[in-house]
């Protein structure tokens, strides 16, 4: 098949839409596919990933939130791109404009919708869900809502990573919805990449002896990531238990994450690892990751996690929440400072039942696999249509 993806949203600083699409770029010719991604750039431009993948660049304005994307500002010029290719699947990666645009685009390729992104818990619930049950906030978003039905009707395949965003999504109307969790990078993350001395080195950084207990937390410093939180629930914590937190991550909250640290010697923020082989140590090396964020559509970092061997401690909302399962980690109340120092102080007391076997951890080959099947069985019943 030939896969045309209108990824509105790829930024060449990173995150994990970029890398999703470069690994589609990397597998899906291995596979038997021809991917082509249109995304928006400074310029007009094609860039060759090698036989069978290859980036369509269409020059659009920067998007004025976030200067690192671009945004799809030329539906006729969009669709010239896309019929151009005539595409035997068509995707497109956001939630948003783009896919409206897509979703019009008056060829009759089936098409996908890739859940990249959960606005309502990044941004509505998480503003007011203090304040309001979700059900009313739902209702003050009822134009968001019927946008989402809308492209469940418009799209052959709502595609979601997590279970929690597929039934939510089913749920409120939505048409087309399908549960396939995305993978990890085959090969890299495992226990035996664990390093005493790497650990010794994280807990002396963090001024704590070797028996201490060592969190890691890994992301862009964002708010719907909550490290605000993060740090709360470790200070609590560490009141029972000696305790250092590991955060690596940049990001726009890095200032307000300093602030909240207030020069706490057993809490460090660190630059984010690009070396995959040593991030994947150093995760290894860590007795547990924490995380912060329940608007995860997959959560990358708790699948990298439990691959490596150690336990997760996740909010019990969003695509995080899936990979506390089979005894992988412990799920706390989403966006609660206490809640989640209890569950760091039940894992590390043994009060959290632990599964002693590797838990089964999806690949990004697995996935595409599966995905790219379901879009040939999708593609074949359109044809036997016609």
């Amino acid at each position: 098949m030939k896969i045309v993806d209108v990824c509105a949203f790829l930024s060449p600083h990173g995150g994990g839409v970029k890398t999703y699409i470069e690994q589609k770029l990397a597998i899906g010719p291995r596979m038997g596919h021809e991917i082509v991604i249109i995304a928006p750039g400074d310029r007009d431009e094609v860039i060759e990933r090698g036989p069978g993948a290859r980036l369509v660049m269409l020059a659009s304005p920067r998007f004025p939130l976030d200067r690192k994307y671009w945004y799809f500002d030329d539906e006729e010029r969009l669709h010239a791109a896309i019929t151009a290719e005539a595409p035997d699947f068509l995707e497109a990666s956001s939630p948003w404009r783009s896919a409206s645009m897509v979703g019009r685009w008056p060829g009759s390729a089936p098409r996908a919708l890739i859940m990249h992104a959960d606005p309502l818990s990044a941004y509505a619930y998480r503003w007011f869900g203090p304040l309001l049950s979700r059900e009313t906030i739902d209702k003050r978003f009822e134009r968001f809502w019927e946008h989402l039905r809308e492209m469940g009707e418009a799209f052959d395949l709502v595609v979601c990573a997590s279970r929690e965003l597929q039934e939510r999504l089913a749920a409120g109307g939505v048409a087309n919805t399908a549960l396939h969790p995305m993978g990890i990078e085959a090969g890299l993350f495992g226990p035996e990449r664990r390093s005493e001395a790497v650990r010794r080195d994280l807990l002396a950084l963090c001024e704590l002896p070797e028996d201490a207990h060592l969190l890691i937390s890994v992301g862009r410093l964002a708010p719907e990531k909550r490290l605000p939180m993060v740090v709360d629930a470790v200070e609590a914590a560490s009141h029972e238990l000696p305790l250092g937190l590991v955060i690596l991550g940049a990001g726009s909250q890095k200032r307000r994450i300093l602030g909240q640290i207030a020069g706490n010697p057993h809490i460090r923020l660190l630059s984010p690892e690009r070396n995959r082989a040593k991030f994947a140590t150093l995760l290894a090396s860590a007795d547990a990751l924490i995380h912060g964020c329940e608007a995860e559509t997959f959560c990358m970092a708790a699948a990298e996690a439990r691959a490596s061997g150690i336990p997760v401690i996740v909010p019990d909302r969003g695509g995080a929440a899936d990979h506390a399962g089979g005894g992988a980690g412990v799920r706390y109340t989403a966006g609660n400072a206490q809640a989640a120092a209890r569950a760091i102080v039940d894992l590390f007391a043994g009060q959290v039942a632990l599964s002693a076997e590797p838990v089964p951890v999806v690949t990004t080959a697995d996935h595409f696999a599966r995905l790219f099947a379901e879009y040939e069985r999708i593609a074949g019943a359109a044809r036997q249509a016609a």
